[in-house]
């Protein structure tokens, strides 16, 4: 078997397939979220993973997201789609709207987010840290199934497991960022360690509690009903994303180690 498609289901999207196999993968960084589901899509064989678990037992700091990216590369995947749940940070981007990632700022702490601890010192460049190749390609599907998107955003990824204040939203805002989760880093970062393409798709929930006098307290509940109901749009996208996947990676990615040795 060779899969050479990964997908991370986020909250409330916790499969993919009608048909597949499901099968337990051992780390050397410990367990991953679940067990890992191989199902076909089109010509491809795509590995299934919800970081959360499939029960939802994973708040966003305590997934082990080494086992998880290590668990993908393990079954030879080398392209992963990343669809999220996340806030809005500007008044354009509304709930519902699809927004493709280009960049992230990172404000989580304590997580290990790298395999290279020594005695190898790698240090990877993340100055562009999602694959063009991945990007243009979800841009393309979007337009295609008459999705609302932006074609590029900033996310910021906070700790979590709690939300944002006021003043904290506030900042984020008047940074100029999108976007902001809580699960983007360190996923897209250790994807890039092992050179694995890597696209996220943000599914805007709510308004972030910064735009003030516009929007009520974002709740897990609320987010949580806003993804589902968009569950079959996410689902439509991957699917024409995976249908219309390119033989050759023609990006950076694949290089990211080249130079990248002390």
């Amino acid at each position: 078997m060779q899969v050479k498609i990964g997908v991370f289901g986020g909250s409330g999207f916790y499969s993919l397939f009608d048909e597949f196999e499901e099968i337990k993968v051992d780390t050397p960084y410990g367990p991953p979220s679940d067990k890992v589901a191989i199902g076909r899509i089109g010509k491809w064989e795509v590995a299934f993973l919800p970081r959360h678990g499939r029960d939802h037992s994973l708040p966003p700091h305590r997934i082990n997201y080494r086992a998880n990216i290590w668990a993908f590369h393990h079954l030879g995947v080398e392209r992963i789609i990343a669809p999220c749940a996340a806030g809005s940070l500007q008044p354009h981007i509304k709930p519902g709207d699809f927004v493709i990632c280009d960049q992230f700022v990172d404000r989580t702490r304590g997580r290990i987010d790298t395999f290279y601890d020594g005695p190898t010192t790698i240090h990877i460049s993340t100055a562009d840290p999602y694959c063009p190749q991945l990007r243009e390609l979800a841009i393309e599907c979007a337009q295609k199934l008459g999705i609302s998107y932006h074609p590029q955003g900033t996310v910021v990824v906070i700790q979590g497991p709690r939300f944002s204040t006021k003043a904290e939203s506030q900042w984020f805002t008047k940074m100029g960022w999108e976007v902001i989760n809580m699960t983007q880093y360190p996923e897209v970062t250790l994807a890039r360690e092992l050179a694995i393409c890597y696209v996220n798709i943000s599914l805007i929930t709510d308004w972030d509690v910064g735009l003030v006098g516009q929007v009520e307290p974002v709740s897990a509940e609320e987010v949580t009903r806003v993804f589902r109901e968009n569950n079959e749009k996410v689902k439509k996208l991957i699917y024409t994303m995976i249908e219309n996947m390119p033989e050759e990676r023609t990006c950076h990615c694949k290089d990211a180690l080249k130079g990248a040795v002390v």
